[in-house]
């Protein structure tokens, strides 16, 4: 009897502690679809949802050790616009990355990204299959692509410059993709998967990345305590974002960071000092333009 819970406990145990990274949730629409292809296709956006969740949520991501609650928690929302009966399909993708805030039950969003170009082949009964040395298909890539940089921003919000290696892989994916698949962009894009991943690796805007660790591990992790000094230190970070914006302006990683913190910073320094809030607005209005508006309440 003493053997058997002793084996147990240990089952127990090695089932959480060999817990895979990410608990990823997918979503799949198919309202833009037409009705045939809603109606006809009812099975396989249910068969499609699971796999791509079970491929996710299944696999190794990292050599590192997760418990249950420590696992990287991840939306992926699809609009699917076409849908084919040789499996084509093409979606506008909303993924989104959360992290909790320490102290609190709070979980900030670390990441929001929008993918215009979510495009792949799938057939019912195939499962997804992905190698970090070389292209397959574009669906694993796709989604190999999106668990590898929610890993580059969480690893960064705790350690600074922490998700380097994953950056590194999500570099060497994209170079793969890109010659075998459409969707994928150019480096001069900055709102495409490729001048995403080009960006992460620029020495010129590392300073973007290490401001995921000042405000994420430095800042909002102690705001309970220390609000007004939290306040204090978001600005701060803005002079240097600014710095490094008038030497690459507009670049992916800095849109990135404000479209994912930009409604939440606005909330945080609503509350803060008349002066606190007048040089936030200075500096939000040319960082984010397009949250001019909504920043323009601070001074009012």
């Amino acid at each position: 009897m003493k053997y058997i819970i002793a084996t147990f406990v240990f089952f127990i145990s090695f089932q959480i502690a060999s817990a895979q990274e990410i608990n990823c949730t997918v979503s799949i629409n198919t309202e833009q679809l037409q009705i045939d292809q809603q109606r006809g296709g009812g099975q396989i956006y249910q068969e499609l949802q699971k796999v791509m969740q079970d491929f996710i949520n299944g696999r190794r991501w990292t050599n590192d050790t997760y418990t249950s609650e420590e696992k990287i928690k991840m939306n992926i929302n699809l609009i699917l616009t076409k849908a084919t009966s040789q499996g084509e399909f093409e979606s506008n993708a909303r993924i989104q990355v959360f992290r909790p805030v320490f102290g609190t039950s709070y979980e900030t969003v670390l990441l929001n990204v929008i993918d215009k170009a979510f495009n792949f082949k799938y057939q019912s009964g195939t499962p997804i299959t992905y190698n970090d040395n070389s292209y397959i298909e574009n669906l694993g890539s796709l989604l190999a692509y999106y668990a590898n940089l929610s890993l580059v921003y969480s690893y960064d919000s705790f350690g600074k410059l922490g998700g380097d290696m994953y950056a590194q892989k999500l570099y060497n994916l994209t170079n793969l993709a890109q010659t075998n698949a459409g969707g994928w962009g150019t480096a001069t894009d900055i709102r495409s998967k490729v001048g995403i991943a080009e960006a992460l690796m620029n020495q010129q805007l590392k300073g973007i990345r290490e401001a995921t660790y000042t405000y994420h591990r430095l800042l909002l992790d102690t705001f309970k305590d220390k609000p007004d000094e939290a306040r204090e230190g978001i600005v701060e970070m803005f002079l240097n974002l600014r710095q490094i914006n008038q030497m690459r302006p507009g670049s992916a990683t800095i849109r990135l960071f404000f479209e994912s913190k930009g409604d939440e910073i606005y909330s945080i320094m609503d509350e803060a000092s008349a002066t606190l809030r007048q040089q936030s607005f200075a500096y939000l209005s040319m960082l984010d333009p397009g949250k001019t508006e909504m920043y323009r309440k601070l001074i009012r």
